[in-house]
C-alpha cells in the first residue's frame, strides 16, 4: 500500500532510539525525509547512519533538550518548515505519589508535558495557515489505565490525552489533523528502567524486574516497530478522516479480566 508521503519532511523528537528510531525507519521507507531530534548528537549521529543506510534517504539530525527554556522555538528556528510533526520524547518517572519528589516530577513534565505542548505551539499555527498538516503524539497507557506506581506518568499523559483531544476537535477545521498513540509496555530501555524502578520499590531488589513483566498480551513485549507503523499509517493521507482521536495499542490489557 503507498502510503503517500513520499518527499514529507517529518520531525521527530526523542529519536535516537526505541520508539522515536523506529518511527524514523518507517517514515524513512515510505520515502518520507525524517528530521531526527534528541538530546545526545552523538546518538543522533548513529541512529541517523543507521535510518539512511537501510532506507537510504536523506535524514537531518538537530540535539535538543526540549526541556530547557526556550528550546522548542529554537529548534522550530532551525528546522524550518515541515509536513509532520511527531511528539515522542519523554522520561517521566515511575514511582508511587511519596517516592518522586517535586524536582523530579516537575522535570519529567518539562520535557513531555510541556515539551508536547511548546513545540505544538510553535508548528500548528504554521500548518493552520498552509491549510495541510498532522501531528501525532506518542503519549502512553498509564494515562489511560492510570496506575498508582506511575502517577506522575499517568497525570502527565492524562493532560496530553486531554490536549490532544482537544486540538484534534478544532484542527479540521484548518485543513489540519492531531491524533495520539498511546502504547503500552514496549521494549525499549525506558522500559527496563522502570521495570527494575518497579521491583526496587516492590521488593527492594532491581535484579527481579522481569518479574514485572509478566502476564503481557500475547506473552511478550511490543516491539518499537508495531508502534512505529500505526503512527506512520496515522500520518499518512490513507487516514486522512483521523484526528482529535488517541489510539490505546495495549493489546486489550486495560479491559482484560474485567466483567
Amino acid at each position: 500500500m503507498d502510503l503517500q508521503l513520499k518527499d514529507k519532511r517529518v520531525l521527530i523528537t526523542g529519536a535516537s532510539k526505541g520508539i522515536g528510531l523506529a518511527c524514523a525507519l518507517a517514515f524513512a521507507r515510505e520515502g518520507a525525509r525524517p528530521v531526527l531530534v534528541a538530546r545526545n548528537a552523538q546518538v543522533l549521529a548513529e541512529a541517523a547512519g543507521q535510518v539512511a543506510q537501510q532506507a537510504g534517504v536523506q535524514v537531518d539530525i538537530m540535539a535538543f533538550d526540549l526541556a530547557e527554556p526556550h528550546a522548542a522555538a529554537r529548534l522550530a528556528d532551525r528546522a524550518g518548515s515541515i509536513d509532520i510533526l511527531v511528539n515522542n520524547a519523554g522520561a517521566v518517572p515511575g514511582g508511587a505519589l511519596d517516592q518522586v519528589d517535586d524536582a523530579r516530577w516537575r522535570a519529567g513534565w518539562e520535557l513531555k508535558v510541556y515539551g508536547y505542548i511548546a513545540l505544538t505551539r510553535e508548528y500548528y499555527p504554521a500548518m493552520c495557515r498552509a491549510g495541510t498538516g498532522v501531528i501525532a503524539n506518542i503519549i502512553g497507557m498509564g494515562g489511560a489505565a492510570p496506575r498508582p506506581d506511575y502517577i506522575c506518568g499517568a497525570a502527565a499523559n492524562a493532560s496530553l490525552i486531554g490536549f490532544t483531544r482537544a486540538l484534534g476537535a478544532d484542527a479540521p477545521r484548518h485543513g489540519v489533523r492531531v491524533f495520539g498513540v498511546n502504547p503500552s509496555r514496549t521494549r525499549t530501555d525506558r522500559v527496563t528502567t522502570m521495570a527494575r524502578q518497579r521491583a526496587e520499590a516492590r521488593w527492594g531488589d532491581a535484579d527481579r524486574w522481569q518479574e514485572t513483566l509478566t502476564d503481557l498480551p500475547f506473552d511478550r513485549l511490543m516491539e518499537p516497530a508495531e508502534v512505529a507503523d500505526l503512527v506512520v499509517f496515522g500520518c499518512s493521507p490513507r487516514a486522512g478522516y483521523l484526528s482529535s482521536t488517541v489510539i490505546d495499542l495495549d493489546g486489550g490489557e486495560q479491559y482484560r479480566g474485567r466483567a
